[in-house]
């Protein structure tokens, strides 16, 4: 089986971000995202279950971004795809997946693999835009991902605030995974220098055959303005006087968190 995990270098979210003149978000400093580290572990996982599974890692961004690469592959995995070109800067979702899915079509992967969104966007639209330009079935939030023994179909666990889904595909599909699929492993010092060794190939715009006018400069989002978040002003006491209950219900129901 080949399995395509898609990851992002985010700016360090434990910080202030930061932005630069164009508006965009600054990167440098930046790390692996997060919540991709459950994708790649889920990848990992599968290579344990499912011997002779190749997992590359790919990622779109700045030449600081193979840095998000390096981790995962300490973490597990075969090989990296880091496409990088200077007319991706600002790049949005639908840009950033038009580039993604050019690279998908050339690794030809059984299984994709996402995080259910990235920490500095957050949007998770990125997988269900993949599975539409790839024309592939997409299972999203997954909280557990298990494959027919016989390979060909993939099953995944859905847990809603009301419900438990499960839902399966036909491989080749896109899959997006929560962070209760599994505690990541931590990179070993092993890891970390083998991954040191592991291919990581760089592609351009060229390279995929996707036209520079489609992304950066061109997305579809642009931010106008950007503005610091007001200060978090004082909270509201409620005195507990024999009544303090009752009004911290009344409180709630003001606020309609009951």
């Amino acid at each position: 089986m080949k399995i395509v995990v898609c990851v992002k270098y985010v700016p360090d979210m434990s910080s202030q971000p930061r932005f630069t003149a164009e508006h965009r978000v600054d990167r440098a400093g930046g790390q692996l995202s997060e919540l991709d580290e459950y994708a790649v572990e889920q990848a990992l996982r599968v290579v344990d279950a499912v011997p002779g599974t190749h997992v590359t890692h790919l990622t779109v961004g700045p030449p600081a971004a193979a840095e998000a690469l390096r981790k995962a592959l300490a973490m597990g995995g075969d090989a990296a795809v880091h496409v990088s070109d200077e007319a991706i800067a600002g790049s949005d979702a639908p840009a950033t997946a038009l580039i993604l899915a050019a690279a998908l079509r050339r690794l030809e992967p059984d299984l994709v693999l996402c995080a259910m969104a990235s920490t500095d966007s957050g949007t998770s639209l990125v997988p269900a835009m993949l599975a539409e330009h790839l024309e592939l079935p997409q299972l999203t939030f997954a909280g557990e991902v298990t494959f027919e023994p016989t390979g060909g179909t993939v099953r995944v666990r859905r847990d809603t605030a009301q419900e438990v889904r499960h839902l399966e595909a036909a491989l080749p599909a896109v899959v997006s995974v929560t962070d209760r699929i599994g505690e990541p492993r931590y990179p070993s010092f092993k890891g970390i220098m083998a991954a040191k060794k592991k291919s990581l190939e760089t592609w351009t715009l060229a390279d995929l055959g996707v036209p520079a006018d489609q992304v950066g400069a061109a997305a579809r989002t642009v931010v106008d303005e950007i503005t610091a978040r007001p200060a978090r002003a004082a909270g509201t006491i409620v005195p507990d006087d024999g009544e303090g209950g009752r009004l911290l219900a009344d409180f709630l129901s003001t606020q309609k968190f009951i």
